[in-house]
């Protein structure tokens, strides 16, 4: 059973102005430790391509917020979740501090789906009652 939606766009031009404002510190702010790891390595390849994949987390985090009800509010933080990719490309979530115990305690699974296009990034959060059935 479905139990919040959220979605976010984000224009990429005005992540690559506060990336040129304040840089790391920016990206600190956001960006959990694996999330920062696969920046530098795009950033490494292409300012474009980092600032891309900093857009579509940044959308990620907020819309995730807005499936839950609170925004960046407790339990939710920027830092509270990452979004990684699987071996495919594929998003997925990973839930750190309160929010990994909100999730658990009230049993529910997310997902996201993250698209970029010339000028916007978008994301896409759906959150699941997922009960755990004892057999």
């Amino acid at each position: 059973m479905i139990a919040g939606v959220g979605t976010d766009r984000v224009l990429i031009s005005r992540i690559q102005a506060i990336l040129l404002r304040w840089g790391d510190r920016f990206v600190a702010r956001v960006l959990g430790p694996l999330e920062q790891s696969e920046f530098y390595r795009r950033k490494a390849q292409s300012e474009l391509r980092a600032a891309s994949y900093l857009a579509k987390r940044f959308a990620a985090k907020e819309a995730f917020g807005k499936a839950l009800g609170c925004g960046l509010a407790f339990p939710m933080s920027l830092h509270s979740l990452e979004v990684l990719n699987n071996p495919k490309g594929a998003p997925y979530p990973v839930f750190h501090k309160a929010l990994a115990e909100h999730m658990q305690r009230q049993q529910l699974k997310g997902f996201v789906s993250l698209s970029d296009e010339q000028d916007a990034a978008i994301a896409f959060a759906l959150i699941e009652y997922a009960p755990i059935q004892n057999h």
